[in-house]
């Protein structure tokens, strides 16, 4: 049986095949020690041997995995250690994000926002929620006005996994909620504060949920 949730988000074969190795490395799907085989995930993901290829190796500079020229390719993972470390990198840049956007944000953005935290309070846990959440965030961060600060959010959720809330549905409208308030009023500080802290309670329950 296929399972291939990333590839419904988009991207080249590689960057999905990546995407979801990825999701399944940080999340404990695939814990370290793991040796993967590159004919079983192609036939997995139903995509020739050469995406693969491309993935685990992009995975090897991130960190993730371990290619040995004999001994294959092995999962080194992420401890709960390091899972709190790359959510509290993330959380720094999207309080700074959220800082920025404060002093910045224009109304028909707020207005945007204001839309999209009403989908996310109105929709169940899934797909339809993930992609509300997902889009929240986005406008906080393009709100904030700093074109080179989008890259390193880039570069920084790449280790926080993309199906986050389909592995721990966390649903916390209140500080959704919060923000928006601080974004309304101008709130700078307490706009950082909150971002800050709603991305670092994610870490937490991943961190706990590794754990188990």
């Amino acid at each position: 049986m296929r399972h291939t949730p990333a590839a419904e988000i988009g991207g080249t074969v590689r960057q999905r095949a990546e995407r979801e190795l990825r999701d399944r490395i940080l999340t404990g799907a695939l814990p370290a020690g793991t040796r993967l085989d590159l004919d079983r995930i192609s036939e997995e993901f139903g995509i020739s041997r050469t995406p693969v290829r491309e993935a685990l190796l992009e995975l090897s500079f991130q960190g993730l995995v371990e290619i040995a020229p004999r001994s294959g390719v092995r999962v080194l993972g992420a401890t709960p250690a390091e899972t709190l470390d790359n959510f509290a990198i993330f959380a720094t840049l999207s309080g700074k994000a959220a800082e920025w956007a404060a002093q910045r944000i224009t109304p028909a953005a707020l207005k945007e926002l204001e839309e999209v935290a009403g989908s996310i309070a109105d929709d169940p846990p899934g797909p339809a929620m993930i992609e509300a959440n997902w889009r929240f965030h986005h406008i906080v961060n393009t709100a904030a006005g700093v074109p080179h600060l989008l890259p390193l959010l880039r570069q920084a959720v790449r280790l926080i996994p993309s199906n986050f809330l389909a592995v721990i549905p966390i649903h916390n409208q209140t500080e959704h909620d919060e923000l928006l308030d601080h974004l309304r009023s101008g709130d700078a500080a307490n706009a950082r504060k909150v971002a800050e802290q709603h991305v670092l309670a994610a870490g937490d329950a991943l961190a706990d949920f590794l754990r188990q």
